[in-house]
């Protein structure tokens, strides 16, 4: 597992560990997992610095090395350093299974959107997305290539790192306005929707993926909660878990931009413009999954990690 120490790897390292997989863990360096568990002592640990070795071509020959049944990627985010990783397992059997995103789809058209829609992605992070996505099932359809698969998780959520709040960023202002009933400027009438997932049920998917490669080879999935919420939805059912109601102001999106830093307004501006609404039919017929948590319950647990640990102050 290529990136295994971070926010998925500190839930799906520990299931592959208790469903009986040997797992080997490879990452930068030697940091502690993001969520103790105490199957990391069944994990071996290889340290490799990525971005050195995609440059002098010996990543993927290293990974290669190591002989595994599975790949699993949760760090590639260039089409090049894709294929430097294909050109080095092709012959080996290896799968692969590659960490995509719901952002390789630009703004939705019809929802839930499916992975067969047509594409329009936009921005550096989904074009390129979309573009290794295209290349890894086109390898897994070549003779003699790289049997891959992709999946697309939406916003991850859950304990351990802020998470997209109701205006589209990670501003941790928000979350305390609504638990203590302090108004909230949103930008537009608060339609536009937004898909997060728990982080453990995008470790579910990829475990899943990993055990059922004869129903996950050559495809894609999309990895979200079992249903989007609208920014003003979302608003208001974390303000009534604090025991709230959402005190919402609607602006124009040049007014919200001029309420908040140019990062801040950027990030809204990124997720509001897509408004995505995805489906994902095709992960649980093919692969079984069923995630456990709605987008509500996964943000009220990233909440209290947060409070718990002194980042927010919570009625």
């Amino acid at each position: 597992m290529i990136g295994a120490t971070g926010h998925v790897g500190g839930f799906l390292v520990p299931r592959l560990v208790l469903a009986g997989h040997d797992v080997v863990a490879v990452s930068r360096g030697a940091s502690a997992p993001y969520r103790e568990h105490p199957a990391w002592r069944q994990v071996e640990r290889v340290q490799l610095d990525r971005e050195a070795g995609d440059a002098d071509g010996s990543f993927g020959r290293r990974v290669a090395e190591l002989g595994a049944d599975v790949v699993v990627d949760m760090i590639c985010f260039t089409p090049a350093s894709a294929l430097s990783l294909v050109e080095a397992l092709r012959g080996t059997g290896t799968v692969l299974v590659h960490c995509g995103t719901i952002w390789v789809h630009g703004p939705s058209e019809e929802v839930p959107v499916t992975e067969e829609a047509r594409r329009t992605p936009f921005g550096e992070y989904g074009t390129q997305k979309a573009e290794i996505e295209r290349l890894l099932l086109a390898e897994s359809r070549r003779p003699g290539g790289v049997p891959s698969t992709v999946l697309h998780p939406g916003h991850i959520t859950g304990p351990g790192w802020p998470m997209i709040n109701p205006v589209g960023n990670l501003d941790l202002d928000v979350w305390e306005a609504l638990a203590t009933g302090r108004e909230v400027v949103m930008p537009g009438l608060g339609l536009e929707t937004v898909h997060h997932v728990h982080a453990d049920d995008v470790a579910q998917a990829f475990q899943r993926a990993v055990e059922r490669p004869a129903q996950a080879v050559g495809e894609s999935f999309h990895v979200v909660s079992e249903r989007a919420v609208t920014l003003r939805g979302l608003a208001q059912q974390v303000a009534r878990a604090f025991g709230q109601e959402a005190r919402l102001e609607f602006a124009t999106f040049d007014e919200f931009r001029a309420q908040r830093d140019p990062a801040s307004a950027d990030a809204s501006w990124e997720h509001l413009s897509r408004s995505h609404s995805m489906s994902i039919d095709k992960a649980r017929r093919l692969l079984g999954y069923a995630p456990r948590y709605t987008t509500v319950e996964a943000v009220l647990e990233g909440l209290e990690w947060l409070r718990a640990d002194g980042q927010l102050t919570l009625a």
